[in-house]
């Protein structure tokens, strides 16, 4: 199986910058899209910036210029850098690892998607 942790949320003030590390780990084959989602409280969980393989990358609007999200395919390592925060982008952040493929008994398994357990980003204003 794959796990996920996340790390790097906490409390800012408006204005602020927070970077956000997921690490996924297991025996991993390959992964890919690795992605940041956020929950609002009461909200829907909604996408936030997603990065292939490859390395496309894919922002909601509300992020575009503020956000990066960058990726080490060796380390399974997701980041999202995030600048110019505002009190809207308080949530609980969840990493997302989409289209794995890992190794169990020398076999090749294929799973959807894993989620880590999520972390806090608080923006005051």
């Amino acid at each position: 199986q794959v796990q996920l942790v996340e790390s790097g949320g906490g409390l800012v003030q408006v204005g602020g910058s927070l970077r956000l590390s997921c690490a996924a780990s297991g025996n991993i084959r390959t992964i890919y899209t690795m992605g940041w989602y956020r929950q609002a409280p009461g909200k829907q969980r909604d996408l936030v910036a997603t990065i292939t393989s490859g390395a496309s990358t894919n922002y909601a609007d509300s992020v575009k210029g503020r956000f990066t999200i960058s990726r080490d395919n060796a380390k399974n390592t997701v980041h999202l850098q995030m600048n110019s925060l505002k009190p809207e982008d308080t949530a609980v952040y969840y990493c997302n690892a989409a289209g794995v493929t890992y190794y169990r008994h020398e076999m090749v398994y294929y799973a959807q998607d894993y989620w880590g357990q999520g972390t806090q980003v608080t923006v005051s204003s």
